[in-house]
């Protein structure tokens, strides 16, 4: 706070009142001459005795001197006023210290909010400055983050995109709209796959990067084999991933189902019966 007014704080000495008589010697005035005078009177709110103090207020501070020329509001006007600073233009904050472990996904939580931290940091322990505006984080005294504070629903992220590792920065450039658009470039069944791993998950972000490598595959095997693939993927599972695509193009079993045939149905002449030389035998 003194830093933050560009002030400084010089406690005085436990039980030593002469260190300050001036102050020691206000307090019981104030106390005779405000708390006292309105101690019968009845408020109804914290805004109307509020300004029942600050008339007593005025009143004590225009009060002359018994032993000295001028009243306390004159001392302030006169020897205090011309030597004060302007205020900051933000009023001070009371913040809270806490201590976080930067986590894997180079993240903390903070009441249940989760703020991005340079990945650098990952396993770090760090110190967290809290205020109901702004999270502050710090590594050696260093300040290495500074976030707009989230409220409302638990879970919520607040990410800065320097903060991520590149590799992770690239899936900010896709999301579901522009995986399923390159899916129908490709084909029909790449397409249903895509949209079943996007939908495979309560939140579709989470699902990004298990599409990120299809387009990787698209770039080493042909269109023809990638849709034999996702066919054969999709005989196995609903929701398939990269990794067993990816197995299934490396064993080439996506060459089998290509070459399989489809055979034709025995046509049975007398339809749903039986004949004559079935119940001849």
């Amino acid at each position: 706070m003194p830093e933050h007014y560009g002030t400084a704080i010089i406690p005085a000495r436990v039980r030593k009142p002469k260190d300050k008589p001036t102050e020691e010697g206000t307090v019981g005035n104030i106390s005779t001459w405000i708390i006292a005078a309105i101690r019968n009177e009845q408020f109804f709110s914290l805004a109307e005795l509020n300004n029942a103090i600050k008339e007593k207020l005025d009143e004590f501070n225009q009060r002359l001197f018994q032993k000295k020329d001028g009243s306390r509001l004159d001392l302030f006007r006169d020897e205090e006023l011309p030597l004060l600073a302007t205020l900051p233009s933000n009023s001070y904050e009371l913040a809270e210290w806490k201590q976080a472990i930067v986590q894997f996904n180079y993240h903390l939580s903070i009441d249940g909010m989760l703020y991005s931290v340079p990945y650098e940091y990952i396993k770090r322990k760090v110190d967290v400055r809290v205020t109901d505006k702004t999270i502050e984080i710090f590594y050696n005294h260093n300040r290495i983050a500074s976030h707009r504070r989230l409220h409302g629903r638990k879970g919520q992220y607040n990410t800065i995109v320097e903060h991520m590792p590149e590799d992770h920065q690239k899936y900010l450039e896709w999301n579901g709209d522009r995986f399923r658009k390159w899916a129908e470039r490709i084909g029909d069944t790449t397409y249903r796959v895509v949209d079943a791993i996007l939908t495979s998950k309560r939140v579709e972000q989470q699902t990004y990067k298990g599409c990120m490598g299809l387009p990787k595959l698209a770039e080493r095997y042909s269109v023809k084999r990638l849709e034999a693939a996702y066919e054969k993927a999709l005989s196995f599972t609903a929701t398939p991933s990269y990794k067993s695509i990816k197995n299934i193009l490396t064993a080439g079993q996506d060459k089998s189902v290509s070459e399989e045939q489809p055979t034709e149905p025995i046509q049975n002449k007398y339809g749903i019966t039986r004949g004559a030389g079935y119940y001849g035998r």
